[in-house]
């Protein structure tokens, strides 16, 4: 089969599991173009990226010169070169007619010339809901065909519609043809928008579980205590509610501020008032900003940690989580988690089987769960044991891209 995935930006780093889909089909014989209206510097590119020399089939929108004779000089040269590809979806592209300012203003070539000639598709895959509007388009402009599927995240669900209404998706619910939220939380929410519940259908992100060696954590006597949290330093991860946790826990108990160690790994646009709160709780010696991590180093640090806390929350704008990938990764491994009660979360963790959750923003409660973990290293084991098993079973890419593929036909 070929896909064509709509993407917003590519690549991106924090978006390894459209990464994971790609190259997933890819391992399976198919081929697969990406289409980004905003195409990322080398700077930002995952080891994935080269190897499968992907950017090779990544197109992009030609940029448009405001000026309207710049833009027709130069849209003549464009079309002088994209037109043989394709002619008879070429001149549907100029079809003033049909479209009117959108073609005339050569809005249309610009926008989908690049495409021309790559075709014919089987499906299309659109990563987030405002780019299945853009794969709709790319379909009824003929660049593009085959199944029109979307698959929803969280904030295309939540900050989106806040902005735009919760009638926006009408027309794509329309045209589209598959709609594959990421868990069933999301699920329900396409539902009470009006989606047809006949074309939705829940599909997991999911990890490789063969890159993440699974190890039983245990505390060897005079070992640190080491926590961590791997996330951007956005208000939907609650960092803040982690610190605020650690603080209350080795003011609790001074015994721990020596044998405690909380480790965070990211950057992102909190990171200032998130130093600002390690000072003012005084709590610098335990309590460590890491910045952005390599993924070799992200690795090392899951292997040298003990437990992974994951206090997201639902951020003052409504956005929320999908499930994250990194609480996926941790279980692989054998951390014992501590999440939220939040979102897909849920979906993920048995509370007290394969991890704890804790309600949204409530220190107390995250403080006393990691007060239990710490003082109980014995169950370390048994929760690892579990968030393996429920990884392995319900959030395995090669089994979840095996079901990809047949969603798609």
């Amino acid at each position: 089969m070929k896909f064509a995935f709509v993407v917003g930006q590519f690549p991106v780093m924090s978006e390894t599991f459209i990464l994971n889909q790609i190259t997933g089909l890819i391992d399976r014989g198919h081929q697969v173009d990406i289409y980004t209206p905003q195409r990322q510097a080398a700077s930002v590119m995952q080891t994935d990226v080269e190897k499968y020399n992907l950017l090779a089939h990544t197109y992009s929108p030609i940029p448009m010169p405001p000026n309207s004779f710049v833009r027709a000089v130069r849209g003549l040269q464009i079309i002088s070169t994209h037109f043989p590809k394709d002619p008879k979806t070429a001149l549907n592209l100029l079809n003033v007619a049909k479209y009117g300012g959108r073609a005339a203003s050569l809005w249309q070539f610009y926008t989908a010339a690049p495409l021309l000639g790559c075709g014919p598709y089987d499906a299309i895959h659109c990563h987030f809901g405002p780019s299945g509007f853009k794969g709709a388009l790319l379909r009824e402009l003929g660049v593009l065909q085959g199944k029109l599927i979307t698959t929803f995240h969280g904030s295309d669900v939540t900050t989106y519609l806040k902005e735009k209404g919760d009638r926006a998706y009408d027309p794509l619910f329309q045209v589209g043809d598959l709609f594959l939220p990421i868990s069933e939380h999301w699920k329900q929410q396409l539902l009470k928008l009006g989606c047809n519940k006949h074309k939705t259908v829940v599909h997991h992100m999911g990890i490789d579980c063969d890159k993440f060696s699974f190890a039983p954590r245990f505390l060897r006597e005079g070992d640190r205590i080491r926590l961590i949290t791997i996330c951007r330093l956005v208000e939907k991860k609650g960092v803040e509610y982690g610190i605020r946790a650690v603080a209350k826990l080795v003011n609790t108990h001074p015994h721990l501020r020596p044998r405690l160690e909380y480790n965070i790994a990211g950057d992102g646009p909190l990171k200032a008032s998130l130093e600002t709160l390690i000072q003012e709780l005084e709590i610098g010696d335990t309590v460590k900003l890491l910045g952005w991590q390599q993924q070799q180093d992200l690795i090392e640090l899951l292997d040298r940690s003990h437990i992974l806390l994951a206090p997201s929350v639902t951020s003052s704008d409504g956005n929320q989580e999908g499930i994250p990938v990194a609480l996926m990764e941790a279980m692989s491994r054998g951390l014992p988690v501590i999440s939220s009660l939040h979102s897909g979360i849920p979906e993920l963790i048995e509370n007290g089987k394969s991890g704890f959750l804790i309600p949204e923003r409530d220190v107390d409660g995250l403080a006393a769960k990691l007060d239990h973990l710490i003082h109980h290293p014995e169950i370390w084991s048994d929760l690892g044991k579990a968030g393996r098993t429920q990884v392995e079973q319900h959030f395995n890419i090669k089994t979840l891209n095996d079901r990809l593929v047949e969603l798609s036909r």
